[in-house]
């Protein structure tokens, strides 16, 4: 596992932080390694991005200066 960090800070409602706060304790977990959890498995499920290999049709409106920042991710 790579082990280099880099910062998240995360302003939460009060409510929220101690609904965290107890089910990361319920998980035996502390609420970074909950959250961290929880990220993980979000961006497990979630849709990856469409690139213009997968939607040709679109390739033409992403061929642009506006756009090429993106090029690269």
């Amino acid at each position: 596992m790579d082990r280099r960090t880099a910062r998240l800070t995360l302003d939460l409602p009060a409510d929220l932080h101690k609904e965290l706060k107890i089910l990361a304790a319920q998980s035996g977990l502390t609420m970074r390694e909950y959250c961290e959890r929880a990220i993980r498995t979000q961006l497990r499920t979630a849709p990856k991005p469409l690139t213009a290999r997968e939607a040709p049709e679109l390739a033409e409106l992403w061929d642009n200066e506006d756009d090429a920042v993106y090029d690269d991710l």
